[in-house]
C-alpha cells in the first residue's frame, strides 16, 4: 500500500550509480524532494527520461531535489541491473541521484505500483503529491497537465497543492 498524503517519508540508505550512498539526510536542506520510482527497461520510463532530466535542471536552483529509485527484480529483468543503471544514467545525463533498492525494502515502505511513480515531499518530508509526472507519457508536446511541475511550483511558493493525487501510468514494479 502506498504512502498517503501527509505521511512522512520512510528513511533509506541506498547506493547510487555515482558510487555514493544516499539517505534522506543527504537532502535535508532541500525544501522539495521528488522521489521517482524508475527503471531501465520500461518504455514509459524511457518516454519520461528527458522530462525527468528537465525537471532536475529546471528546479535545482529553486531548491527541489529529484531522486530516482529502481527496485525491480533484476533476475527477471537484467536490463535493470545496477551496472546497467550506471550506464543508462551516464548515457542519458541524468544529473540526479539514481539509486538501487536491491532488497526492495524501500519500495515496500513507499508502496509504488508502477514506474515512473512520483512521491513529492515538503521540507518536513511529508508527502504532498503522489502520482504521475504529467498527463501524456507518449507525447511531450501533447501534455496538457504538468502535474509534478504544478505541485513543485505550488510547494515552492508556499501554497497548498491543488491536485495532491493523480493516477500514475507505467510498467508494474517487478517484485521478487
Amino acid at each position: 500500500m502506498a504512502l498517503a498524503i501527509g505521511d512522512k517519508a520512510p528513511d533509506f540508505e541506498l547506493p547510487g550509480v555515482d558510487g555514493k550512498n544516499y539517505s534522506l539526510a543527504d537532502f535535508a536542506d532541500k525544501p522539495a524532494l521528488a522521489v521517482i520510482w524508475s527503471c531501465n527497461h520500461c518504455p514509459t520510463v524511457k518516454a519520461y527520461e528527458e522530462r525527468m532530466v528537465a525537471l532536475r535542471r529546471d528546479y535545482a536552483d529553486k531548491g527541489a531535489q529529484v531522486v530516482a529509485i529502481s527496485s525491480n527484480d533484476v533476475k527477471r529483468y537484467p536490463d535493470d541491473s545496477f551496472d546497467n543503471m550506471v550506464k543508462r544514467a551516464k548515457d542519458k545525463g541524468f544529473g540526479f541521484p539514481y539509486l538501487y533498492d536491491e532488497s526492495q525494502q524501500v519500495a515496500r515502505a513507499y508502496g509504488p505500483a508502477v514506474t515512473p511513480e512520483v512521491f513529492l515531499f515538503d521540507q518536513e518530508r511529508k508527502l504532498v503529491y503522489h502520482g504521475r509526472i504529467d498527463d501524456n507519457a507518449d507525447n511531450p508536446a501533447a501534455v496538457r497537465k504538468h502535474d509534478l511541475r504544478d505541485a513543485l511550483d505550488q510547494l515552492l511558493a508556499g501554497r497548498p497543492i491543488a491536485t495532491a493525487q493523480t493516477n500514475p501510468v507505467g510498467c508494474s514494479v517487478k517484485w521478487r
